[in-house]
């Protein structure tokens, strides 16, 4: 069994579908963060078979939990404090995504106004449904 050390301040998210770790790592750039990030691939769990792990030295606001919440929003973060969990935070599917994902519409504004951001509107919490909010183009995240 492999063993990583324990965190004594920053956050841990857990939960996380085996093999998406390496997307999630993407998505919020950690690349770009100057703390320690272990990412932990296939780990055992009894809840979900197989489950990734991402831990961060640093603090909350170090990641945007809206891109956590689009991603996959039953991923659980952990606070850790002097060792301990001292609180849990259950993410939501976001009401509004910005430059997380493009608009693939070739004539939506957003192609010719490159600057323009990339808004998405949450339109089926069920689905998972979000459409653009300049020309209402649809995406699904599978």
């Amino acid at each position: 069994m492999l063993n990583v050390g324990s965190l004594n301040d920053g956050f841990v998210l857990d939960h996380i579908q085996a093999g998406k770790c390496m997307e999630i790592y993407h998505y919020l750039g950690l690349d770009k963060l100057d703390c320690q990030v272990a990412l932990i691939k296939n780990a055992s769990s009894n809840k979900m078979g197989k489950k990734d792990i991402i831990k961060i030295s640093g603090s909350l606001d170090l990641i945007n939990l809206d891109i956590l919440g689009y991603i996959d929003h039953n991923i659980t973060v952990n606070i850790i404090k002097d060792g301990k969990i001292i609180d849990k935070k259950k993410l939501m599917l976001p009401k509004q995504i910005v430059n997380i994902i493009r608009c693939k519409n070739p004539r939506c504004i957003t192609s010719i106004e490159q600057e323009l951001d990339n808004v998405f509107i949450l339109a089926r919490e069920d689905e998972q449904v979000y459409r653009c909010k300049y020309c209402e183009e649809k995406y699904h995240r599978d």
